[in-house]
Parts: structure tokens; C-alpha cells; sequence
């Protein structure tokens, strides 16, 4: 069996190791800057991989093309054109170009398109992702791709995620420059632990509110709880085994990474965590990891339910999705053996636990959903509340003594915004201009002698936020006296 995964992995994948045995050198080497680099794809070059790529998915048995997308129907979506081209002799040939690739122009106008009514704004466009390899579903060549409104406006969920990586890499490249690293690109992963329900066929058709809506609306409680919890990992029973067993050798040949498979704690409840991947590329294999669930389920006599929360009083199902950020050498959240030592590590943590608490908001949006909100968790924090909890002894630790230093200097960013208001009031944003940059000057120039030169204690940097701020004190005084001396206020 061993030697069987190992030959069916992936064999549906348009993969690297299928490009390299099946492209030009040439041709593979500018793909590659396009996958590696982020370099413009020329379009010769993608003519040339539509070629290839179409012979390829023909031999797997493949008549059609799709640009596979994920609208904000919450489900992925794909409409199917023909490799056949009639011509005028009565035949038929098989067609596909690098245009063809590239590029599709789906009708978007009936998706939801936040808030774009009219036709001619809502005409959606669907741009190769290169990064997600292509694959064969059910004779179909699938092109992984994001979707775009005609004037620009993203009409998916790829567009946003594409483009926050993006952001993302430019700004830890830069940090990662001041530790003399000097790296293309840093992507970011992640592991989406997927949950769900198999439930009886006739059980589920008894239900109502299960057909209608995912879960439960009415009724009586489970006749089962989870009071002895004995369910997880319990020993999987044969009929679920067999339908995981399919469910594995079918991800597999798509090129996704199943790796782990169990009971999870509610009864009916299992659970399947592939290996992590880069993000996109991980959320393209979750989805299509959902959809497989959902098909071949029936086979079974059985129903996959992955609602948020399906059954009142149990576990609800979820995902967690164990996310980092890394270079082609090294994850740049790994503590490694001495976390307090490593400075890069701290740095970065420290970004994601300001951005986590600055962005809240945005983060609680992004997964606001009425089956969501509806989920309370079971030991963890209900998803409309965001919150961010280290659970090393040694960094809360740091985290308590940082802060202590920084309560020390609190009340000078008070008095400084308070002054800052007066002056954004009269109309005078040149001084607030003038004494934030003062702030921030001084307090990075205040950071770099105390932690490179005197080689200070990480737990004493809030003494810079301290001689930010008393730096802009010293400007704004002046100016604030004087403006009370003019009785400009």
C-alpha cells in the first residue's frame, strides 16, 4: 500500500515535478521566477505551458477547462468550456492557449459582489494563481485562480488573501534586512485542522432542520452527549474507516497533504489535518478536502456535515488553523531553544500580537458569519471575542516585566495625544506632524543604543517609548504655552 501512495500521490497535479519533466528548460526556468519571485508571466512562455498543460490533463482523461474560483457564496465555484474546436472540414481539434489560461471572463453579475449592482460593474474577471498548481476533477482541468471585478474590485476571497500576503512579505522583508537577511519572499503557512459530522442517511433525512440549514433549530437534545468524552480517539468504526480511507487516496492523488485522521470529541464528530502549506496554496486543498468529504459521504450511507455548531449541546465542528510566517529556510515564529535570546523571534511575535490588537476589528470581520457566530467553543474563547494567549512560562514572564516598565511611562502618551487633540483642533497638523515624527525618531534611535550598544535587558526597551514621548513634550510645551499666551485656544 506504502508504494501505492507513493505513486498516486499527486498524479493529478499539474505539479513542479511534472513541469520540469514536461516543459522547455527555458520555459520552466521564467515559470519558475513567476512562482518563486513573483516575476510578470510573459505570454509566450504561458502559451507554451497551456500547451503542455492541456496535453497533459487530456491524458488523464480531461475534455474541459474551468477557472476555479471561491466567490462570496462561501463555496468554490467553476464553469466548465470545451478543449474542442470545430473545424470546417466536418472535424475537431483540441485547443487551449496561454490566454485561455491566464485569464477567463466568468458573468459575475448574479454573485454577491459587495454592493456592485450594476452589470457592467459587477462583470467579474478570473486571473490565473500560478502558485496553486492545477489539477484533474472528474475530467475537468481545474486552474486555480482569484476573481475581480471589471473595475477592480475583488469578488472573491483569493483576491484579498493574494494581496495581504503580499503586504505581508514586504513589510518582514524589510525587518528581516535589519538582521542582515536578505530574502525574496516571505510567505506565509498554514495547517487547517478540518472537522466534521458523518451522521445515517435516514437520520439525517429525518430532520428537517438539518436539510434546511446545517444543523439544529428544533428538537430534542442528542440522545448522546460527550459526558465522558470517550468518543476521542476512540477506535474508528469499520463503515467511517472505509470512507476515510477513500477520502485519503482521493486527496492524495489531488496533491493534498492528509495527514492525520481520528475521532473527534462528540459523538459522530472525526476530524482530518493535512501537513501545512503555504496559505493560499492550504486553503485551495481545504476546500477541495470539503467538497471531497461531502461526495463521497453518500457512498457510504452516510451524510458529512461541517457546520459550525450541527448539533446543540456537543462540540461544534471548526477548524484550527495553525498559521506562520517563513523564508524558504527558516520559520520566523520558532522560538527555537532560547526564546529570550532570540531577538528576531521576539520581534516578530511582538508584530503579530500588536497587529492581533490593533486589528481586531478587522480580523472579527473577516470571519463573521451567522453559523459562525452561532458556535460558542468548547474550551476556547467564542469567536466574536479575538483574543491572543502565549503560553510559555519564560515569555509571559518577559511580557509581565516589559510591562511593568512600560506602565512607568504611560502618562506622558496621555498628556501628549491630549496636547496633539488641541492642536489637530485649531487646524495646526503641522505640529502634530512635527512631534510624532520626533516621537518615532527618537524613540527607534532611543531602541537601537539601549539594545545593540549597552546591550540592555529586552524588558527595559519601554525606556525609548519613554524618550519618545518626552521628546514630544519638549516641542509641544513651548508652542502650547505660547498659543495660551495669543489666547488662540
Amino acid at each position: 500500500m506504502a508504494a501505492n501512495v507513493m505513486e498516486i500521490y499527486g498524479s493529478k497535479v499539474f505539479n513542479e515535478h511534472v513541469m520540469k519533466e514536461r516543459l522547455p528548460s527555458a520555459t520552466y526556468k521564467s515559470l519558475e521566477k513567476t512562482l518563486h519571485k513573483g516575476a510578470p508571466l510573459d505570454i509566450e512562455v504561458a502559451n507554451v505551458v497551456a500547451s503542455v498543460m492541456k496535453r497533459w490533463a487530456m491524458e488523464l482523461g480531461a475534455t474541459h477547462y474551468t477557472h476555479w474560483f471561491q466567490p462570496l457564496t462561501g463555496i468554490t465555484s467553476e464553469k466548465h468550456d470545451g478543449f474542442v474546436s470545430p473545424v470546417g472540414d466536418g472535424t475537431a481539434i483540441m485547443e487551449f492557449n496561454g490566454k485561455e489560461l491566464v485569464r477567463g471572463e466568468p458573468d459575475a453579475s448574479s454573485f454577491p459582489s459587495g454592493g456592485l449592482r450594476a452589470t457592467c460593474e459587477a462583470r467579474g474577471y478570473t486571473a490565473w494563481d500560478p502558485t496553486s498548481y492545477a489539477f484533474v476533477k472528474d475530467d475537468v482541468l481545474c486552474i486555480p485562480t482569484a476573481f475581480v471585478s471589471y473595475t477592480g474590485e475583488a469578488l472573491d476571497k483569493k483576491t484579498p488573501l493574494l494581496r495581504s500576503m503580499n503586504a505581508l512579505s514586504n513589510q518582514a522583508i524589510r525587518v528581516l534586512k535589519l538582521f542582515g537577511k536578505d530574502v525574496d519572499y516571505v510567505s506565509t503557512t498554514v495547517g487547517p485542522e478540518q472537522e466534521y459530522f458523518l451522521i445515517k442517511k435516514e437520520d439525517y433525512e429525518a430532520r428537517q432542520d438539518l436539510i434546511l440549514t446545517g444543523r439544529t433549530l428544533f428538537g430534542a437534545p442528542s440522545a448522546k452527549g460527550q459526558e465522558l468524552e470517550e468518543h476521542y480517539f476512540g477506535v474508528i468504526r469499520p463503515e467511517v474507516s472505509a470512507f476515510m480511507k477513500e477520502l485519503d487516496e482521493e486527496l492524495w492523488k489531488l496533491g493534498v497533504p492528509a495527514k492525520t485522521k481520528h475521532n473527534e470529541v462528540a459523538p459522530c464528530q472525526h476530524e482530518l489535518a493535512p501537513i501545512f502549506d503555504t496559505t493560499n496554496v492550504a486553503i485551495d486543498h481545504n476546500l477541495l478536502t470539503m467538497e471531497m468529504m461531502k461526495k463521497l459521504a453518500p457512498k457510504y450511507g452516510l451524510v458529512c456535515l461541517q457546520h459550525e455548531k450541527p448539533f446543540e449541546g456537543v462540540n461544534g465542528s471548526g477548524k484550527h488553523n495553525n498559521w506562520s510566517m517563513s523564508t524558504t529556510h527558516e520559520n520566523l515564529l520558532d522560538p527555537g531553544d532560547t526564546p529570550m535570546e532570540n531577538l528576531q523571534f521576539l520581534v516578530f511575535l511582538a508584530a503579530v500580537i500588536k497587529a492581533v490588537d490593533e486589528y481586531a476589528d478587522l480580523l472579527r470581520t473577516s470571519v463573521a458569519t451567522p453559523g459562525n457566530d452561532h458556535r460558542l467553543g468548547a474550551n476556547e474563547a467564542p469567536p466574536a471575542i479575538i483574543s491572543l494567549f502565549v503560553d510559555d512560562p519564560a515569555v509571559i514572564e518577559l511580557g509581565v516585566r516589559f510591562l511593568r516598565c512600560a506602565s512607568l511611562f504611560y502618562l506622558m502618551p496621555g498628556v501628549t495625544n491630549g496636547i496633539q487633540g488641541g492642536f489637530r483642533g485649531l487646524g495646526d497638523l503641522k505640529v502634530t506632524l512635527t512631534s510624532s515624527m520626533l516621537n518615532m525618531g527618537f524613540r527607534v534611535l532611543a531602541a537601537a543604543i539601549l539594545i545593540l550598544l549597552l546591550k540592555v535587558e529586552l524588558r527595559f526597551l519601554p525606556v525609548s517609548y519613554g524618550i519618545g514621548w518626552l521628546s514630544m513634550l519638549i516641542y509641544e510645551l513651548p508652542l502650547l504655552i505660547r498659543y495660551l499666551k495669543e489666547d488662540k485656544l
